[in-house]
């Protein structure tokens, strides 16, 4: 008996210990507890105000930025669309009584939108992307099983008018091309956002700093203004689409640049698509091509190899070479494209080197020059190095180091098949021998005057004297010649193009070709500077005299007349750039 009192006195101790612990453990959560009350309730007030505000918080809907031409012209803009969706668990009307009503407002047959307001799911998508109109009419019907959700569609008024140059937008994705990526920034910039509080069910709180037409009206992004011309991009892009169509050529390209700014007014690119339905648009009609892919140019290089040459002083205006016709080099046969009709023309200058388009001519120059002496003239030309232009995807072009050069790949790259460019690189570098030696960053987008200090680079390539050596060649070239860039009220320095297209495999070359000409006017004050390129055109007489030249001559022509230039021939049948050569 005694030992189990002994027992029972330690179980109660036991207890007694264990309730003493659970009574401090008590009092010290409680006191805890007041603590972190008196904490949140009277100390941290402000910050829980805050944050419960910023859970009720919400922000007023963003449009993007609208893009015009030089003119003000729209190209891009944002337009409010609507989304309609039906809600099963809310539903005070049976599918039939919904679809009676809904089916006229929605233009959706009845039997379709019963079935679809049928469906077993937590929401339904009814119709997407309907006007502000239809949008009101279900609005004004007092439905609580249908929401409406508000959203911005990206929509271009004219079409396929600039395409690779205006790009495309994906809201959904938030994928871009074209300006509609390079600027996203400046198209999403709104400055400061609208925010005002909403309820858990979206409803807007108002108290007194709540704006009524704010909280409903979108913000808009900043506008962007391009250098495109729409009346220079109507022409690039009629006279291209009928050229190639003629031809039945897969793929050509026309850019009008003034070469004193870089500013690009028209930018055509075959194939093409329509930027408001580019989901629909293959990857070969999306891609800028002229931008992306390399391919050798042809006579139209000669014009770097000669002015090369003439910058490090190898030779002068006046100088002449030995044409042969033809000659074996490395182990590879080069000859004239008329070498059948003037099999040996002997000594030329450098004005019939251009009307002819001498490739022995051009191979004789260019071995005047070491290896690293043409590469080095070529770089600064902007060949093997990107231009820098205010659009995505731009490849750098192929121009090998110089201890890649044998003799024969020295030998070719005079006449243009050593290197590959892309169609904004031949402009660009071209257009420094228009701009009195100097190249500038070739763009899209027209930039204030503190903007265009930061984007857009000036690089004196040659001297101004060689530019305008370069100039008098060219220029009188056309007008010995009865080229199609030969025109009546505008002296034109220009050079045609065509070069064999290298197979896919990179190995030797296929019996298509690229035609082109670059060429820029009034030669005397060289205001619009145009490259034209073609790719594999079919038909007989396939050369850049042919095919290109033509659609240089047109595009030259009203682009003149839209700019407004000042003819430079006083009399058509007049030389304006008059040279004497010797004989």
């Amino acid at each position: 008996m005694q030992q189990k009192n002994k027992e029972l006195l330690e179980r109660f101790k036991l207890f007694d210990d264990r309730l003493r612990i659970w009574q401090i453990f008590a009092i010290v959560f409680f006191i805890g507890l007041i603590i972190h009350l008196f904490m949140v309730q009277i100390v941290d007030l402000k910050h829980y105000r805050q944050k419960a505000k910023r859970q009720r918080s919400a922000s007023g809907a963003v449009m993007r930025g609208t893009i015009v031409d030089v003119n003000g012209i729209k190209l891009a803009s944002d337009k409010v669309v609507y989304d309609v969706w039906a809600h099963p668990k809310d539903y005070d009307h049976t599918p039939s009584e919904l679809a009676e009503i809904l089916s006229p407002i929605l233009n959706i047959p009845y039997e379709e939108l019963k079935t679809t307001l049928s469906k077993n799911y937590t929401i339904i998508a009814l119709k997407k992307d309907i006007d502000r109109k239809t949008a009101e009419k279900i609005r004004k019907q007092g439905l609580r099983e249908i929401s409406i959700d508000r959203k911005a569609e990206r929509i271009y008024p004219q079409g396929t008018l600039a395409a690779h140059v205006l790009g495309y937008y994906n809201m959904d994705a938030d994928v871009a091309g074209g300006v509609e990526f390079t600027a996203k920034k400046e198209l999403e910039d709104v400055g400061k956002a609208i925010n005002f509080e909403k309820t858990p069910d979206g409803d807007i709180i108002y108290n007194l700093s709540t704006n009524p037409e704010l909280t409903t009206t979108p913000l808009h992004g900043k506008t962007v203004k391009l250098t495109i011309d729409t009346a220079i991009q109507h022409v690039c892009e009629e006279e291209l689409t009928k050229m190639v169509q003629t031809k039945k050529a897969p793929r050509g390209a026309i850019i009008v640049m003034n070469p004193k700014t870089g500013e690009i007014l028209g930018y055509s690119v075959y194939p093409t698509y329509n930027p408001n339905e580019y989901k629909k648009a293959t990857a070969q009609q999306i891609k800028n091509w002229s931008l992306t892919d390399v391919y050798p140019p042809g006579s139209t290089f000669k014009v770097l190899t000669v002015a090369s040459a003439l910058e490090l002083g190898k030779i002068n205006e006046y100088t002449k070479i030995n044409d042969t016709g033809k000659e074996r080099i490395g182990g590879h046969e080069i000859k004239n494209y008329d070498y059948s009709v003037k099999p040996h023309p002997g000594l030329i200058n450098l004005v019939y080197l251009f009307e002819h388009s001498s490739n022995i001519g051009s191979v004789r120059i260019a071995q005047m020059m070491t290896s690293h002496e043409f590469y080095g003239m070529l770089k600064k030309f902007g060949i093997g190095v990107k231009t820098g232009i205010d659009l995505p995807g731009e490849s750098r072009g192929l121009l090998p180091t110089p201890k890649n050069w044998g003799v024969s790949e020295h030998a070719s790259m005079g006449f243009g098949y050593g290197a590959s460019v892309t169609a904004i690189q031949m402009i660009s570098a071209v257009s420094a021998l228009a701009n009195g030696g100097v190249k500038v960053t070739p763009h899209v987008i027209k930039y204030s005057p503190e903007e265009a200090e930061k984007k857009i680079k000036k690089e004196q390539v040659v001297s101004y004297q060689t530019a305008q050596r370069m100039t008098r060649l060219l220029s009188q070239a056309i007008e010995n010649g009865k080229s199609p860039a030969k025109l009546d009220n505008y002296t034109v320095a220009a050079k045609t193009g065509t070069s064999l297209k290298p197979k896919e495999n990179g190995s030797g070359y296929t019996n298509k070709m690229y035609t082109s000409i670059v060429g820029y006017l009034p030669a005397t004050n060289p205001q619009i500077i145009i490259y034209v390129v073609v790719d594999s055109p079919q038909g007989e007489a396939i050369w850049g005299s042919t095919v290109a030249a033509p659609i240089f001559r047109e595009v030259a022509l009203q682009s003149a007349r839209i700019l407004n230039i000042p003819p430079d021939k006083v009399n058509p049948k007049d030389n304006v750039i008059k040279t004497t050569y010797s004989d």
